[in-house]
């Protein structure tokens, strides 16, 4: 018999990403509607473990939809991890009363929730938060299409610079274990070629082509390189570039945590706010220690302990795509 939850606490964890408020205020606002207590933790897990909880209202979210980051803030708590640790955060949510969590982060976030739910029997539902979209089990992850389009807006205007000069940019993106920003940006942007964390970079294969590219006189070039790259990123490509082809006129940008601010767009806000609420309604009804994911435009349940073991993988399809349109 699953154990009534009555007061639910919310966090977001590890990396921000634009859509994390939409879905705070989806799991409050939801929450409250069915008479649920629902208090907000913040800092992630270092709130749990330094007490800071606090209880939230239906004004608590207001104006905050449309905000990217997170009014909760976040952070990675070490002392989480180990067992003196969550013993600290399970007795200060006994103070609350509070029996029931919904975590907004990625894997990490959600390993630690399974760790702490199996110690302590507090029911844990996930909302997978990254930009990355690195986890099995959802088509989407909060923040990645707003991370996307804040990276083809950043390449377009670079391009017109490459344009002016005849210049080849290596743009340098998020993603250190997974290329999905690279490669929808890579795409979308036209790049010649993308280089991502999933895959090894066949660097000969590159130089070939552009010397190709140089031949035929087509100056104007772009290269976007997830930051995972197993060449160590976009200056570590520019570099042997460089040496390889020294006509070529070659530039390094690298986008950094631009792509992790700014307000979410709004397929970011709908996905977040039907995933808060999703989150609740588990809580409600017994489907606990899951995380709410969207297959096929469809809401889907994955337990913590198999999202924490499964990464998203990448369909050759998209690199065939990449290859065939960039000749």
């Amino acid at each position: 018999m699953k154990k009534k939850v009555t007061k639910i606490g919310v966090l977001t964890s590890g990396g921000d990403a634009p859509g994390m408020n939409a879905a705070v205020r989806a799991v409050v606002r939801t929450g409250i509607y069915h008479g649920l207590e629902v208090y907000g933790i913040m800092r992630g897990y270092n709130g749990m473990v330094d007490n800071d909880i606090f209880r939230m209202e239906g004004k608590s979210v207001a104006n905050i939809i449309q905000r990217g980051g997170t009014i909760l803030k976040t952070s990675r708590c070490k002392e989480f991890f180990t067992p003196e640790g969550r013993k600290k955060a399970y007795e200060n949510l006994k103070k609350f009363g509070i029996n029931g969590l919904v975590i907004i982060g990625g894997d990490g976030s959600f390993r630690g929730a399974q760790t702490f739910s199996n110690e302590y029997d507090i029911p844990c539902v996930g909302l997978p938060g990254t930009i990355d979209k690195d986890i099995a089990g959802t088509d989407f992850t909060i923040g990645f299409d707003t991370a996307v389009n804040t990276a083809v807006e950043a390449i377009d205007k670079i391009r017109d610079t490459a344009d002016a000069h005849d210049r080849l940019f290596i743009i340098e993106v998020m993603g250190r274990d997974a290329g999905y920003i690279a490669l929808h940006s890579g795409i979308a942007t036209g790049a010649e070629s993308v280089l991502i964390p999933e895959r090894k970079t066949d660097i000969e294969a590159i130089i070939k082509q552009l010397a190709e590219k140089e031949r035929r006189h087509k100056l104007v070039n772009l290269i976007v390189v997830a930051e995972g790259d197993n060449f160590g990123g976009a200056n570590e490509v520019g570099k042997i570039i460089t040496e390889r082809l020294p006509m070529q006129d070659v530039r390094v940008c690298i986008l950094g945590h631009i792509q992790r601010g700014g307000s979410p767009s709004c397929f970011d806000r709908l996905i977040a706010s039907r995933m808060g609420y999703s989150a609740v309604e588990c809580l409600l009804e017994g489907r606990h220690n899951v995380f709410v994911g969207i297959v096929n435009n469809r809401m889907h349940y994955t337990p913590l302990n198999e999202a924490v073991k499964k990464k998203q993988r990448i369909n050759e399809e998209w690199m065939k795509i990449v290859k065939i349109l960039a000749s």
